[in-house]
C-alpha cells in the first residue's frame, strides 16, 4: 500500500469514527453540542469580548497586541461544537488548534466539584512541579487539527466541529463551563494573542455567554464554577494569578500557591470576579 493511499484511508477512518453525532454523545452531563452555544452565539459573545482594536466591541483594555482572536467550545466529551475567529484575516494561524487544545484542557481537568483553567496548570507543569508531565499527555489529534479546507476555518463548518481534537495547553485561555446546577458541561478554549491577554478574554467570554444564557435546557452556560484554587474574597474561582517570584537558586520560578502564572507584557492585569458565583 502506497504511502498517499494510507493517509487517506487514515483521513478517512478518523472522519468515520468521530463524525458528528451530538445526540449520541452525552458522556459525562448529559449536555452535548445540541444543547450547547452554537457558533452564531459563540461569535456573538467572542465580539462582545475583544478589544476593539482587534475587531471586537469590548471597551477595557484586555490585549496586549490587539491581534485576531480565536475560540473553540468542546462539549463534556472534548468533542468540537463550534469554532469562531474575530477581526481581521491575518490571525495566528497556530493560535486556531491552540484555542481547541485549551478547550479540551479546561475541559479535562475540570469537574462538578472544581474547575481549573489552564492558566492555573502554569506552575503545576514546571520541573519539579505536582504536575510535571502533564503537557505532554492527551496529543494533539493532527488529523483532526489540519484536515478541510483553510477557507473554513473559524467558520459555522470548521473542519474540527464534530471531532475530539484533543492536547493539553497550560497557559492563559481555558476556561470550563457550567450550567445552573453547576455541572461540568464544556469548555471554551480563546488563543491569539499573549496567553495573559487570552485568558482575560476567555473570562470575558464566559460571562458573555452566561449574560446571553446561551444554550438551551441543561447546556445554558451561567457564571458559575463550583470551587476553585484561587480565591476571590468569599468566592474560590478558576481565575489567573500572578504571585511568581524569581528562584534564588535559579531556573523556574516559584508559584506561592502553586497555581501561579507567568506575567506577559502589558497585560498582567487581574480580571474582575464580575458576577462570577460558587
Amino acid at each position: 500500500m502506497n504511502k498517499k493511499l494510507s493517509i487517506a484511508m487514515l483521513i478517512a477512518a478518523s472522519s468515520v469514527l468521530s463524525a458528528p453525532a451530538f445526540a449520541a454523545n452525552a458522556d459525562r452531563s448529559g449536555v452535548t453540542c445540541a444543547n450547547l452555544p452554537t457558533y452564531t452565539q459563540l461569535l456573538a459573545a467572542l465580539t462582545a469580548s475583544v478589544n476593539t482594536s482587534a475587531g471586537g466591541t469590548q471597551g477595557t483594555t484586555t490585549q496586549g497586541f490587539g491581534l485576531p482572536m480565536w475560540a473553540t467550545l468542546v462539549d463534556s466529551s472534548g468533542r468540537v461544537c463550534a469554532v469562531a475567529k474575530v477581526g481581521g484575516t491575518d490571525p495566528w494561524l497556530g493560535s486556531r488548534v491552540i484555542s481547541a487544545q485549551k478547550a479540551n484542557t479546561a475541559n479535562a481537568f475540570s469537574t462538578n466539584q472544581i474547575a481549573l483553567s489552564t492558566a492555573n496548570l502554569f506552575s503545576a507543569v514546571q520541573p519539579g512541579g505536582s504536575l510535571y508531565g502533564l503537557q505532554h499527555s492527551n496529543p494533539v489529534n493532527t488529523i483532526v487539527a489540519y484536515k478541510g479546507s483553510s477557507t473554513a476555518f473559524g467558520t459555522a463548518t470548521d473542519p474540527m466541529v464534530g471531532l475530539r481534537v484533543g492536547g493539553v495547553n497550560v497557559f492563559g485561555g481555558g476556561l470550563a463551563l457550567y450550567n445552573t446546577s453547576k455541572q461540568a458541561i464544556g469548555a471554551i478554549g480563546v488563543s491569539g494573542d499573549s496567553s495573559c491577554a487570552d485568558h482575560n478574554i476567555a473570562w470575558n467570554l464566559r460571562a458573555a455567554l452566561a449574560l446571553a444564557a446561551a444554550g438551551t435546557g441543561s447546556g445554558v452556560v451561567v457564571n458559575k464554577v463550583p470551587g476553585g484554587v484561587v480565591a476571590m474574597g468569599l468566592v474560590n474561582t478558576d481565575n489567573i494569578k500572578y504571585d511568581i517570584t524569581a528562584n534564588t537558586s535559579g531556573g523556574t520560578g516559584v508559584s506561592a500557591g502553586g497555581w501561579g502564572h507567568a506575567q506577559c507584557s502589558g497585560t498582567n492585569t487581574q480580571p474582575a470576579i464580575g458576577t462570577l458565583a460558587n
